[in-house]
C-alpha cells in the first residue's frame, strides 16, 4: 500500500475512536498514523497481519517460564502489582501466550490466576467471569481494537481492582523508524505514557507508571450507598 495522499480520509484512532488522526510516517512499506488527542500512534488497518501470520510470529518468540532472565523481565510488573492487591486474589493473565509464566509468578504469591489468549487459551469462561486484577504483557501492543478491548478488560474488572499492562512505550519519533518494537510485524499500536493518563480518564481509573514500559490502572470503587432516614409520622 502507498502513502495516503493529503486530504484523503484516514481511519479513525483504534484507541480513542477520535476521527482525525493525521499521517506521522511511511517506513519499510508500511504506514503509521498519529493520534493528537491520544497520542497513540498506530499502523493503518489495511496493512494489519491476519490471524495467521501472528500466530505463526508468535509460535517464534522464545518466552519459556523457566527461564530466569524471563521471569526477571516479568518482575516488572508482578512486584508492583503484588505490592497493591490483596492476598488470595483471583486475577486474569489476558493475552498470556503459549508459555504463561506471569500466571506461574502470581499463583507462587498465592493468587488464583485464570489464562485467556485468542490463540493458546481459547477459554471463553475466563471471560464470563470477574477479577481483583488482570495483567497484559507485551499484549495491548497487538490489539487491533483496543478500544474494544480496554472496554473488555473494564468490563472483567471488579470495583477497586487493578489493570497491569507492560508495554514499551513510544518516545520521540525522531527514533521510530529504527525502534525494535516497531519492526515486530504483530505490533499494530504503539502508546505513550500520555495515552495511559487518557484511557484512564475515558474509564474513570485511576493511573500510576510504577516504572519503566509499566502502567497500572485501578478501577474506581463503587460510590457509597446512603439510607434515607424515614420520619416517623
Amino acid at each position: 500500500m502507498s502513502p495516503q495522499a493529503p486530504g484523503s480520509a484516514s481511519p479513525a484512532c483504534p484507541v480513542c475512536l477520535d476521527a482525525a488522526p493525521r499521517i506521522l510516517m511511511h517506513v519499510d512499506g508500511r504506514d503509521y498514523l498519529r493520534c493528537d488527542v491520544c497520542e497513540a500512534t498506530f499502523l493503518s488497518p489495511a496493512q494489519r497481519p491476519t490471524a495467521a501470520a501472528e500466530r505463526a510470529e508468535y509460535l517464534l518468540h522464545r518466552n519459556d517460564p523457566a527461564d530466569p532472565g524471563y521471569r526477571c523481565f516479568l518482575q516488572r510488573l508482578a512486584g508492583p502489582l503484588l505490592a497493591r492487591v490483596a492476598p488470595a486474589s483471583e486475577g486474569l493473565d489476558f493475552g498470556c501466550g503459549p508459555g504463561p509464566a506471569l500466571a506461574a509468578l502470581l499463583r507462587a504469591a498465592g493468587h488464583a490466576v485464570s489464562l485467556y489468549d485468542p490463540f493458546f487459551a481459547p477459554d471463553a469462561a475466563a471471560l464470563a467471569r470477574r477479577y481483583d486484577f488482570i495483567t497484559c504483557t507485551e499484549v495491548v501492543e497487538h490489539f487491533h481494537a483496543p478500544a474494544t478491548e480496554f472496554a473488555r478488560l473494564d468490563a472483567l474488572l471488579r470495583p477497586g481492582g487493578w489493570l497491569g499492562i507492560m508495554t514499551c512505550f513510544q518516545t520521540a519519533d525522531a527514533r521510530f523508524a529504527a525502534w525494535h518494537y516497531r519492526r515486530d510485524p504483530t505490533h499494530v499500536v504503539f502508546y505513550r505514557e500520555a495515552t495511559f493518563h487518557h484511557l484512564a480518564r475515558r474509564f474513570g481509573w485511576q493511573c500510576e507508571v510504577p516504572g519503566k514500559d509499566v502502567v497500572l490502572m485501578r478501577k474506581s470503587d463503587p460510590p457509597p450507598t446512603t439510607t434515607r432516614a424515614h420520619s416517623t409520622p
